[in-house]
């Protein structure tokens, strides 16, 4: 509970009220789905610059304008060029320089104050249809503690804002866009927000062929999600001349659900979108564009911005932003498409395999909603192991990065060594360290007492269809001949092994695969050896399967000799 850091005073939370409902019982939201992307309208250079600690410069500002053009923005906000000499240059910069395409408008704030509106104008002579967006606060707060104004006050300011608007865009010649936005919308009672943008659609006059972009923003994110959405519906319902009007939405993160709010927003009957990539803005942050556009992606609808290289998307706003996008950030944090639960990367391993061999276009594996590769990223750091990591990570790891398919019981077996080198060392390991353990554990064994050197096979004289094996081994860097009788090299070297270690040992499982393509290609076999004491793995790699094999039984062999000698 939060208390009051003053004495005699009542509990923090008796401090707050809750938003009230909007008397909506009809909404029609909640069965409705979003089918569609949105207008998109990047805020970057204006909302997400101005919460910048260090403001861009030009070039950083030229750089995210140049990638917001690459992703398909087709309304870009550049700026409030009457508020500063770096914003009215950047604007001229835009119109001049950009190379702004023609499907493209160029956005720019403004206050409804007569002076600032004149300088706006001076910033976009030559643009392309660009977008006068005015607006001035509406909330009952803000009206009675910044402003001393009422609402006819408060309308008044917007009236006259418009028509100065309107009159300079016929001046100029015509061929602008205009945007309302009633700041502080969502403080805003609903029908003193209805009343003043019905005077603004007054002013402006606009057609379904030139409509008016009414801006709803939540400028400070005030009340659940589903508030918001009967905010926008009721708006939408009651607004005049809506076949004339786009509902634009510009959602902040204060309560942290802004994309839950926009989303609930559009199926609320929203038509365009303002916000920022991965959120940068005042405060808690603008909406999350690349979030909403991928998760829109993800229900397969096209959000008509291209995420493809969120790596390069990524570089780009942490240069100009001079900010660094969380490890858990949605799509894009470092660590999004990993898993190091056992449990959850056994279940990716074998939905990895399974979209394989459906050869299916539908992306259907557990725990990674997105397919890493959409959005210009591998599938190397989809698993990673620490201590909490299972068999099933292990095995993913040195099947994709190795090409080395462990059967089951050595998944099982192996992962014991893996959970004492990250319990013992405490840190992540990454796949190169795993393969050398792997390597060094069960093939090379450095330390090992027995070496396989060489074998020859021949028909068994005195038993029809046995073959006797000789071969070549070092036991303590002695060289020492065996003879083992059995069906085939494997049958016989193990039977020769028993012999000469003096204790039964037998084939449990037996498997191989090769490790690259072609003629040339390394094979690796794998031996599950019964013993006395149990069972126990060894592996072999060389370009000679038969070697290979022997070579794996050696390797279980001594790891035999190895567990005996411990107890």
């Amino acid at each position: 509970m939060l208390k009051s850091t003053q004495k005699g005073m009542p509990d923090a939370s008796e401090k707050y009220r809750p938003y009230p409902q909007i008397n909506i019982p009809d909404r029609t939201w909640p069965s409705k789905t979003i089918t569609k992307a949105p207008i998109w309208c990047s805020v970057d250079l204006r909302d997400g610059n101005q919460s910048l600690v260090n403001p861009m410069g030009h070039d950083r500002k030229a750089r995210m304008f140049q990638l917001l053009l690459e992703m398909g923005f087709k309304e870009i906000e550049i700026g409030f060029p009457s508020a500063s000499q770096t914003d009215f240059d950047f604007a001229r910069w835009c119109v001049e320089q950009g190379n702004v395409p023609d499907d493209v408008s160029l956005q720019v704030l403004v206050q409804c104050r007569p002076e600032l509106i004149t300088r706006t104008f001076e910033a976009l002579e030559g643009a392309n249809k660009p977008i006068i967006h005015f607006y001035n606060s509406t909330s009952e707060l803000q009206r009675r503690v910044v402003f001393g104004k009422d609402v006819h006050g408060i309308k008044q300011i917007a009236v006259d804002a418009a028509k100065m608007i309107i009159d300079m865009a016929t001046k100029a010649g015509g061929g602008y866009r205009f945007e309302y936005s009633p700041e502080s919308f969502t403080g805003t009672e609903l029908d003193v927000a209805l009343d003043i943008c019905n005077a603004v659609i007054a002013e402006i006059k606009p057609t379904p062929d030139n409509k008016l972009i009414l801006n709803l923003p939540s400028t400070v994110e005030m009340a659940t999600p589903n508030i918001y959405a009967d905010q926008i519906e009721w708006m939408c319902r009651n607004i005049d001349k809506r076949d004339s009007v786009i509902i634009s939405l510009h959602p902040h993160n204060d309560r942290g659900t802004g994309i839950a709010a926009t989303e609930l927003g559009l199926m609320a009957g929203a038509d365009r979108v303002e916000g920022t990539l991965f959120g940068n803005g005042e405060r808690t942050g603008n909406v999350d564009v690349v979030t909403m556009a991928l998760n829109m992606y993800t229900q397969g609808i096209d959000p008509e911005l291209d995420c493809s290289q969120i790596e390069r998307i990524k570089a780009v706003y942490e240069y100009s932003n001079e900010m660094t996008i969380p490890e858990r950030h949605p799509y894009v944090g470092e660590l999004v498409y990993t898993a190091f639960s056992g449990s959850h990367q056994d279940a990716i391993n074998k939905g990895m395999k399974a979209i394989k061999k459906a050869n299916s276009p539908v992306w259907e594996v557990p725990y990674l909603p997105i397919d890493p590769q959409d959005v210009g990223r591998s599938y190397e750091a989809i698993i990673r192991i620490n201590s909490q990591s299972g068999k099933g990570g292990i095995a993913y790891i040195l099947q994709e990065d190795y090409g080395i398919n462990l059967p089951r019981n050595l998944q099982v077996e192996f992962r014991e060594e893996i959970q004492r080198i990250t319990d013992e060392e405490g840190v992540e390991l990454p796949a190169k360290r795993i393969y050398d353990s792997f390597i060094e554990r069960y093939v090379e064994q450095p330390k090992a007492r027995l070496k396989f050197v060489d074998h020859h096979t021949y028909p068994d004289t005195a038993v029809k269809g046995l073959r006797v094996v000789a071969a070549e081994i070092t036991d303590g860097g002695e060289t020492k001949r065996i003879e083992g009788k059995g069906t085939g090299p494997i049958d016989g070297f193990v039977d020769a092994l028993s012999t000469y270690l003096g204790f039964e040992i037998s084939v449990q499982d037996y498997s191989e695969h090769s490790l690259q393509h072609g003629s040339n290609a390394a094979a690796i076999a794998y031996v599950e050896l019964n013993h006395p004491g149990g069972k126990l793995f060894g592996a072999g790699i060389n370009k000679n399967i038969v070697t290979a094999s022997l070579e794996a039984i050696i390797s279980a062999a001594n790891r035999v000799l190895e567990a005996r000698a411990s107890k």
